[in-house]
């Protein structure tokens, strides 16, 4: 998603968003526009050229053009501006390539740090700072103004992305389930800064937990490689690789000039580094979730906690098919799921099998017993939750009494209840809104744990003495 069609009215938007952010008070710096044609936009005043500009210019936003960047890009460094956003297209991903070499040179021999072209740009959630052409609202054909491209709320997650309209959407997929944002960057073509360079940054940022990427191609292997595994120290990583089939190498190739190359070379890449994989994007998304909000996992033995049989069932399947182990509960765990049988505060019927089935008459109480035994055994690693809120049984209360028991725990957890309904909805985000990664089906929250268990083990292998 680059401006090659209407680079005016790209910029246009990028200008609109920067003036209301300071208008807002949420950009605390200096917003200047230029165009030669015009003396004012927005009713703020424009300059020529960036060298117009009183004082120097720390960056510049690009959308004009492909043609003309490279003179601008160079007029603007021997003005003193050190960083460039090159929203517009038109390079490397059309067969351009010398121009997209010629912006990379004028770049580098001017001191201007270029970030694209064929970009969205980046959004800083805490500063405000918004190069995104994407307006946040729109005006529908009946006249109704609807929320289009909405900033989700400030978070700690990083989204670092080739494909810009993967970008917009990735937004839009955050903003609606509960996600918040630390910071974005569509970086397109990467001529200049790099996945690598984008890594060292985040994994020395405060204000990043989790850094999540969509990647097509990486532009220096051996470098992200050697950066990734200084950047997994820090803070987990979660990476979707697409192109994977020649089908998709083609398209890769024509939509950001990236060379796929071999899936099996970006599977070992992954694995010495410790990226978590997702194979999908519900998988990027819900695994960045899981780690923004619970702990890491250091043991590959797990439980299933619920008082559904059949969502139960499913969820130890795929934590053995995720490669974890739902054994059975060691002695310890079994000597006091009968103890409280015995005083009654758990179900006479319970087999205390794992997954352990409180059935459909457990209460929150119940699930606190239940999960503070699981959760206190040196075992085990982590659980998946199943609260289904259709049991008579069960109100909202559950998820507090359950949260308050995972954190005072500090293993990893994640929830699942199944359904659309408002219940469910509100369920769920009584979950997230306590720090418990919640899911809509039981697949899902066994994935999630897995990812938190696969970050938290290679964390433990690689700081044990050889």
């Amino acid at each position: 998603m680059g401006a090659s069609a209407t680079p005016h009215r790209i910029g246009y938007v990028i200008a609109e968003n920067m003036v209301n952010n300071r208008k807002r008070g949420h950009f605390k710096g200096d917003v200047f526009l230029v165009n030669p044609n015009h003396d004012e936009i927005l009713g703020e005043k424009c300059y020529p050229t960036v060298s117009a500009i009183p004082g120097k210019v720390e960056a510049i936003a690009v959308a004009i053009p492909a043609a003309k960047i490279p003179e601008t890009i160079e007029e603007a460094g021997k003005a003193g501006t050190k960083a460039a956003i090159v929203i517009s297209s038109g390079f490397a991903e059309i067969g351009n390539r010398e121009l997209e070499s010629r912006l990379r040179e004028v770049g580098r021999e001017n001191g201007v740090s270029i970030i694209g072209p064929n970009c969205l740009g980046i959004y800083d959630a805490y500063t405000g700072m918004d190069t995104l052409f994407l307006p946040e609202t729109k005006f529908l054909s009946d006249g109704r103004e609807v929320v289009a491209t909405p900033r989700p709320r400030p978070g700690s997650i990083s989204l670092l992305t080739q494909s810009g309209a993967f970008g917009a959407s990735a937004l839009d997929y955050m903003a609606g389930h509960w996600m918040g944002i630390r910071a974005f960057v569509s970086y397109g073509n990467r001529c200049d800064v790099t996945e690598d360079e984008f890594l060292e940054y985040f994994a020395h940022d405060d204000k990043t937990s989790v850094i999540l990427m969509y990647l097509e191609g990486l532009a220096k292997g051996r470098d992200f490689l050697d950066k990734a595994k200084d950047t997994t120290k820090r803070k987990p990583i979660v990476a979707m690789k697409s192109g994977r089939t020649e089908a998709g190498g083609r398209a890769a190739a024509s939509h950001t000039a990236a060379l796929a190359g071999s899936d099996q070379i970006y599977e070992g890449v992954f694995r010495q580094a410790g990226i978590v994989r997702a194979r999908d994007v519900e998988e990027l998304f819900d695994f960045g979730r899981a780690l923004a909000l619970q702990p890491p996992g250091y043991s590959e033995n797990v439980a299933v906690l619920t008082n559904a049989g059949g969502p139960g069932i499913m969820a130890a399947d795929a934590l053995e098919e995720s490669g974890l182990a739902v054994t059975r509960f060691p002695d310890r765990i079994m000597s006091k799921i009968t103890a409280y049988k015995s005083k009654g505060l758990l179900l006479p019927v319970l087999s205390g099998a794992n997954p352990l089935d409180l059935t459909a008459e457990a209460t929150a109480s119940m699930f606190k017993l239940a999960l503070t035994a699981i959760l206190e055994d040196p075992d085990i690693g982590g659980a998946v939750v199943i609260t289904s809120h259709h049991a008579p049984t069960i109100l909202d209360d559950a998820a507090e009494i359950i949260a308050g028991t995972v954190l005072r725990n500090k293993k990893p957890v994640t929830v699942c209840d199944v359904g659309g309904t408002e219940m469910a909805i509100a369920m769920r985000a009584a979950f997230e809104k306590r720090g418990i990664p919640s899911y809509e089906v039981p697949e899902r929250a066994a994935r999630s744990l897995w990812a938190l268990i696969y970050y938290g083990t290679f964390i433990k292998r690689r700081s044990s003495p050889a």
